[in-house]
């Protein structure tokens, strides 16, 4: 029966996301402000983080989130009835610079706040320390998303201060080994490559600078509730944010290559624009979350066979 009851949290927690998957797969793309890709990920670490909980959820608290479900469902079934229309028409009111992350931005909005209240209903307060990396991860996209929508490309002055240290950096790369001339002015790289010359204006989003972001709200949310010393917490979040942005540099890197060695056609290089950042970052984070409950489930079956002998 708790395995069931389960069960039936997950699935209703989950069915908002699952229908948008299967009544609208078009609208999971995989570039970060530009569709719902985001989603998928957010269900893989609610799933992740419920499946095999020993918690019962009561029938009562089961049947609370069903309308709430069902509303959200309702809103993105309205997005296809005129509400779209209307989020992108109340963008003017708000001096709004990007219209696409503004109304993707309400996607996940509205998605955050439903699992924050699903799983405040399923669990009381308790959810931050149970499953708080899902509605972290939709949050902190969605706050991305505002961000970009009112300080587009380099006007938020903070992050787009690293940018140029990150050119500068896949310049030196791409000179080492000798793919091509490559030159760095500020945020912008002049390439010549295979196919001929090419420039590239690096803004903040495109750096990475987003992930990095989101990184550092999920990976924190999975610490405070590892129940590890202090001191491996601050060395695993360390390692990720390097890590980070080690695999931001390897996509402008990809980026700069494909220019260099595929092809400079604008409309075929801002296709692979689109998937190249989410495709490298989103595994990475996984990979990382899974390497560190690993090495931590082996670190306490260590502890708890010492114990046992002494």
């Amino acid at each position: 029966m708790q395995n069931w009851n389960l069960f039936v949290a997950i699935f209703i927690i989950s069915s908002p996301i699952l229908f948008a998957i299967i009544a609208f797969p078009d609208s999971i793309a995989w570039s970060w402000n530009e569709g719902r890709g985001g989603y998928f990920f957010a269900l893989v670490f609610v799933i992740a983080e419920l499946i095999g909980l020993k918690i019962v959820i009561s029938k009562k608290r089961l049947l609370s989130v069903i309308p709430l479900a069902l509303l959200t469902i309702g809103y993105l079934l309205s997005l296809e009835y005129g509400l779209r229309e209307y989020i992108i028409e109340s963008a003017t009111q708000f001096d709004v610079q990007l219209i696409y992350s503004w109304t993707w931005m309400w996607d996940f909005v509205v998605m955050a706040i439903f699992i924050v209240a699903a799983l405040t209903i399923f669990f009381g307060k308790r959810w931050i320390r149970i499953a708080p990396a899902g509605p972290i991860f939709l949050a902190g996209t969605a706050i991305i998303l505002s961000l970009d929508a009112f300080f587009p490309y380099d006007t938020l002055g903070p992050l787009q201060y690293i940018v140029p240290y990150f050119v500068q950096a896949n310049v030196w790369i791409i000179t080492f080994l000798d793919l091509g001339t490559a030159i760095a002015r500020d945020n912008i790289m002049f390439l010549r490559g295979d196919h001929g010359s090419m420039a590239l204006q690096v803004f903040w989003p495109s750096a990475g600078v987003h992930s990095i972001i989101i990184f550092s709200l999920v990976i924190g949310a999975f610490m405070l509730k590892m129940n590890i010393p202090r001191n491996r917490k601050i060395i695993y979040f360390v390692i990720g944010i390097i890590g980070t942005i080690v695999v931001n540099l390897i996509r402008i890197f990809s980026l700069s290559w494909y220019a260099l060695k595929v092809t400079t056609d604008p409309v075929a290089w801002e296709e692979y624009h689109k998937i190249a950042g989410e495709i490298m970052f989103l595994p990475w984070l996984f990979a990382f979350i899974l390497v560190v409950i690993v090495i931590e489930s082996r670190r306490l079956k260590k502890l708890e066979s010492k114990n046992i002998k002494n």
